[in-house]
C-alpha cells in the first residue's frame, strides 16, 4: 500500500536554520531515504519551497479568489511529503519515526494512504502495480 508521509513543522523555525543546520539535518534525512531506497520502498520525496511563494485559488459561489500563500492559519506548515510503500499503517507509522528521530524539534506526521490515479488507467496502490517514481 502506498502512503503519504506529510512532514509539518514550523516554517519560520526551519527557515532559520544555518546553512551547517540544513546540511546535517538533510544529511541524515538522505541516510533514512537511502535505506528506504534500497528497499523498494521509496517514491517521489519533495521539500516545498516556502509558504511566501504559494499561492491559495480559494473557490466560492462566484469566480475563484486567488490569494497570497496558504489560505489556512496554522503555527505548522506542510514543507515536504513523502511517497512510501508499505505492508500497512503500522510500517508507514515507523517510517514516520524514522523521519521524526532524524529531524530535530517539534513537528508533526500526517500519514495517509494514497491511491495513484492514472488517467485512462488503473488505481495504483502499492509499488508492485506499478512505479512509484515517474
Amino acid at each position: 500500500m502506498l502512503y503519504a508521509i506529510l512532514c509539518y513543522n514550523e516554517e519560520d523555525v526551519v527557515g532559520a536554520w544555518s546553512a551547517e543546520e540544513d546540511a546535517i539535518v538533510m544529511d541524515r534525512l538522505g541516510r533514512v531515504q537511502e535505506g528506504w531506497a534500497n528497499a523498494g520502498k521509496l517514491g517521489p520525496v519533495a521539500r516545498l519551497l516556502p509558504t511566501t511563494a504559494a499561492a491559495t485559488l480559494r473557490k466560492g459561489k462566484e469566480e475563484p479568489l486567488v490569494l497570497d500563500g496558504p489560505f489556512a492559519e496554522t503555527k505548522e506548515q506542510l514543507l515536504g511529503f513523502y511517497i512510501v510503500d508499505c505492508d500497512g499503517l503500522e510500517e508507514a507509522i515507523e517510517k514516520a519515526r524514522e523521519l521524526a528521530r532524524a529531524n530535530p524539534g517539534t513537528g508533526s506526521y500526517e500519514i495517509r494512504p494514497v491511491a495513484l490515479f492514472r488517467p485512462g488507467g488503473p488505481l495504483a496502490l502499492s509499488q508492485s502495480e506499478g512505479p512509484l517514481a515517474p
